[in-house]
């Protein structure tokens, strides 16, 4: 550590590095401190450099730099296991990129290495911050629904061009496992693990072709949560819908997070990410006096930082860990019986 502050290398250094991470972690300059930054061919066409970093086509400035602390792999997932696994050899902290791994075994054998060496690794869950996540659990948390029955959440494009450019099956590099890890995290950080889950996994231009399509029911007793997800939807569906008992709460739109981030608007606004009014999702139900009321629920501020505030708390601080490995091992485990619904 350097004055207090977790000493932070990257591997890898295209859009995973400077649209989600580094404008989040650069926040936080209490408590990280971005040193290096590993990638083959360093070029800033696209990224501008960062003043103070250093950038290197050497990936050993990064394992034997005794310096650093702790590094972030966010390369494509065909290199997670094998980056990651380098890191724990080199004995430094791990934070992955998703998909985490492409199979459990795999995740497994990382976890059980971390473990061993006395090292924190963790999946990037940063859409357990989004918006909209955190504001259903706000309205869920409020007991106006009643006992819930069905959520249903939807990550929906309209995007053909990316299924139709694919003209051979990878299930690594489909739909489900490229989308379906964060709002299948949510879910199971939210709800933990189903009693059961039913999979509609589907190529929509046929067998042999991208996975584009996904529809997924995990069951929690009598609720229902179900994940949705296309690249056909000329009209997106809400974010979230949830129903109660007693009422109802509809989100339509979602986390702007990203939305403003591709418009290169950073969090150093003060009004990144911010819902506005006409944002805001909308609240149903019945009180105990059988009146119904409707009302506009102001969105929970998202953050994607929040992911570099709890890894400092457990390594630093020793809290417990946040996106815990046995949730990231389900996830994959999800994403691996999944899959095998598509036609190869």
């Amino acid at each position: 550590m350097k004055d207090n502050k977790l000493v932070v290398g990257y591997i890898g250094n295209g859009k995973s590095t400077n649209r989600y991470h580094l404008p989040f972690i650069l926040q936080r300059p209490d408590t990280f401190f971005v040193k290096s930054i590993y990638n083959p061919r360093i070029h800033h066409d696209v990224w501008e450099k960062i003043e103070g970093v250093n950038y290197t086509e050497n990936i050993e400035d990064i394992l034997a730099d005794e310096e650093i602390d702790l590094v972030c792999v966010c390369t494509r997932h065909d290199f997670h296991y094998s980056y990651t696994k380098m890191v724990l050899e080199a004995g430094k902290h791990c934070l992955c990129e998703k998909p985490f791994t492409k199979t459990s075994a795999q995740a497994k054998e990382l976890f059980a290495l971390a473990k061993e060496k006395g090292l924190f690794l963790s999946a990037y869950q940063n859409r357990r911050y989004d918006s909209d996540f955190l504001t259903v659990q706000k309205v869920i948390e409020s007991g106006k629904l009643g006992d819930l029955l069905e959520l249903e959440m939807h990550f929906d494009y309209y995007r053909p061009e990316v299924p139709e450019s694919v003209k051979e099956f990878d299930p690594f590099n489909s739909y489900l496992y490229g989308h379906a890890c964060h709002t299948l995290d949510q879910v199971i950080s939210y709800f933990g693990k189903p009693d059961s889950i039913h999979y509609d996994v589907r190529q929509l231009l046929g067998p042999g072709r991208m996975n584009d399509y996904f529809d997924l029911d995990l069951y929690y007793g009598m609720l229902k949560v179900s994940v949705k997800s296309s690249y056909f939807r000329v009209k997106e569906r809400p974010s979230f819908v949830v129903y109660g008992k007693k009422g109802m709460f509809i989100k339509q739109s979602k986390d702007r997070q990203e939305e403003h981030l591709k418009a290169f608007y950073m969090p150093t606004n003060e009004d990144f990410g911010k819902d506005l009014p006409e944002h805001y999702g909308v609240l149903t139900y019945y009180d105990e006096m059988g009146i119904c009321h409707e009302e506009k629920v102001e969105t929970v501020q998202g953050d994607y930082a929040r992911v570099y505030d709890g890894i400092y708390d457990c390594i630093v601080n020793g809290k417990e860990q946040v996106i815990k490995p046995e949730e990231t091992i389900l996830q994959i485990e999800m994403l691996e019986e999944g899959i095998l619904c598509c036609k190869d």
